[in-house]
């Protein structure tokens, strides 16, 4: 299949959100159903529940290729769900010697919440891959620009003078922190449902936690202490590992958009990065451009990415609410899960697929960032004078006496070093304490107010690379 091939399979908004190679589509679904089908035939047959050879036999018959989706799912609608009618298609195809070891012991719920499992596991890897890229972006960042000086904003407003090294490492250390907490969940939170048709295994007497054990294995699974059919924890979990994967990306991507106006034009999304679409016959579409505006450079990536990221606490809650189901067996709140968690793996793999391009290609615009803080004429430093004042006016009037030269360097468009030094008899008074004219001149310097800036990006960059991620 060619790429254009396989944009068009994802269908029109697939680009955006199903970016990168998180599968949780209908034949991602139907082959991890087939996939446990098959994982339990060989689980019997290693309990001696089943035939030799049945195993290898489901196994060959279980691929999606063979199955018709769009069949199981309207068949779906006489049982509640695909999996009836996945056992029956499958046990018609595998040779007649290996029907017994078709969905034995096994309840719809078993499957479908393994499959999911299956799922979540192969999206995790797929997710942390993209991470891993994103967040040595981010390290690398934080360490080339160290020494960048920027003007901080906190409420919107312009603060006192950061780093964007210091942007950066706060990206870094947020992103490991998601890394390490998905990471946990599918070491530790993905396991192997089978317990029957109410979570006794019943039908296979005292081989039913042989058979479980042994199934786990096959898929690579942890093994529960007992069935998890109304005890849905582990899908809000997973759900909430995921939800703050995408909170971390989506607070780099918008940082990115404000950063990246016209008015701020401190970074880019790199010009240079290729298309995330189709071809044209004629040439490539320019990434970010605009029909009615083509003077425009639009921060795709990071529209994207908040475009994921914007979709995920709705359907988290969802799981959330799903996760009261009645006595064995839910009526509605498992079949509830379904999309939302196929939506919440599509969208955080986009995301991090986004976000590993954003961050690779990212362009810093330093010389802006340093005429951005020039042109607040040293405002940004009124607390560092403060701070040198209170040892001769005392607190409170340092800082009314420097909030007062603050209005008025904004009224008159003056550095606040010329009003300051403007102020009747505060010459003389600095002066008397030992205070001069270059004292204050240097309070105002930024690079002399960046505090531990540099300090925590070497933690940052200590933690990154500390951290063992898989």
């Amino acid at each position: 299949m060619s790429d254009h091939d396989g944009l068009k399979a994802k269908g029109l908004f697939g680009a955006v959100f199903a970016r990168g190679a998180v599968e949780a589509d209908d034949t991602a679904w139907l082959q991890a159903m087939l996939d446990t089908e098959a994982g339990l035939a060989r689980a019997l047959e290693r309990a001696g529940l089943a035939p030799a050879g049945s195993g290898e036999a489901v196994t060959a018959t279980a691929k999606a290729a063979n199955f018709d989706a769009g069949e199981l799912g309207e068949l779906a609608a006489l049982t509640g769900n695909p999996v009836p009618a996945l056992a029956r298609a499958l046990a018609r195809l595998v040779p007649q010697t290996a029907v017994s070891a078709v969905h034995r012991g096994a309840a719809s719920q078993d499957i479908l919440d393994t499959a999911a499992m299956l799922l979540a596991s192969r999206a995790i890897g797929v997710v942390l891959a993209d991470l891993a890229t994103a967040a040595d972006a981010a390290a690398a960042l934080a360490d080339a620009h160290r020494a960048t000086i920027m003007i901080g904003r906190t409420l919107l407003q312009q603060a006192v003078p950061v780093t964007f090294g210091l942007v950066a490492a706060g990206w870094l250390t947020s992103m490991d922190d998601a890394r390490q907490g998905l990471a946990a969940v599918g070491s530790q939170r993905l396991a192997v449902q089978f317990g029957g048709a109410a979570g006794t295994l019943a039908s296979l007497g005292d081989h039913g936690p042989q058979v479980a054990a042994l199934l786990a294995e096959e898929l690579g699974l942890t093994v529960p202490v007992l069935p998890w059919h109304t005890d849905r924890l582990r899908i809000i979990d997973l759900g909430t590992a995921l939800a703050r994967v995408t909170a971390v990306l989506g607070k780099v991507a918008r940082d990115v958009t404000l950063l990246a106006q016209e008015e701020v034009g401190e970074v880019s999304e790199d010009a240079g990065a290729a298309a995330a679409g189709v071809q044209s016959p004629a040439a490539a579409p320019r990434r970010g451009g605009a029909v009615a505006m083509p003077h425009k450079h639009n921060p795709v990536a990071a529209v994207a990415i908040l475009g994921c990221s914007r979709q995920v606490p709705g359907l988290l809650a969802t799981l959330v609410a799903a996760g009261e189901q009645e006595l064995q067996r839910a009526a509605g709140a498992w079949h509830a899960e379904w999309q939302p968690l196929t939506s919440l793996l599509q969208l955080t793999g986009s995301a991090s697929s986004w976000a590993a391009e954003l961050l690779t290609g990212l362009a810093v615009d330093a010389s802006r960032m340093a005429a951005n803080l020039a042109a607040t004429k040293g405002l940004p430093l009124a607390e560092h004078v403060a701070s040198l004042l209170t040892g001769v006016l005392g607190m409170a009037q340092a800082h009314s006496l420097v909030a007062e030269a603050s209005r008025r360097a904004v009224s008159a468009g003056l550095p606040l070093r010329d009003v300051l030094l403007a102020v009747p008899k505060l010459e003389d008074r600095l002066a008397s304490a030992g205070i001069s004219a270059g004292q204050i001149e240097s309070a105002l310097e930024p690079a002399g107010y960046l505090g531990a800036a540099d300090a925590f990006i070497t933690a940052a960059l200590g933690a990154h690379r500390s951290k063992d991620v898989h």
